[in-house]
């Protein structure tokens, strides 16, 4: 199983909500290879969804975020996986931001939860 993969499948196991990647590896500019986002409906479901994730890159693949952020609000936890960066939302931050257009560029892969 690649990372991307394992971050979708803890977003699925913590019950995340509109489930996307985006494949920035042809985008000029890109920071990383992946961008996978999703939300939640609360902080408490926020963390949840962090945690899941978390447990499940640690069970497939072994593998810590280098680095986490965000987890102090939970209105948008941020996972950097290095090659791979989860974003998990508080729904109204997700539409603030709006991520998938900012990278309107980057092919996207939709999820079913």
């Amino acid at each position: 199983m690649v990372l991307k993969d394992s971050i979708v499948e803890g977003f699925k196991d913590g019950k995340a909500n509109d489930v996307v990647c985006l494949d920035l590896r042809n985008v000029d500019g890109a920071v990383c290879d992946y961008f996978v986002i999703a939300h939640g409906d609360s902080a408490t479901h926020i963390e949840g969804i962090n945690r899941s994730v978390y447990k499940r890159c640690i069970k497939d693949l072994n593998e810590k975020p280098w680095r986490e952020e965000g987890k102090g609000n939970s209105e948008w936890i941020l996972m950097d996986y290095v090659n791979v960066v989860a974003h998990i939302f508080y729904k109204e931050t997700r539409s603030n931001y709006n991520i998938e257009d900012l990278w309107g560029d980057a092919p996207i892969e939709k999820y079913q939860s």
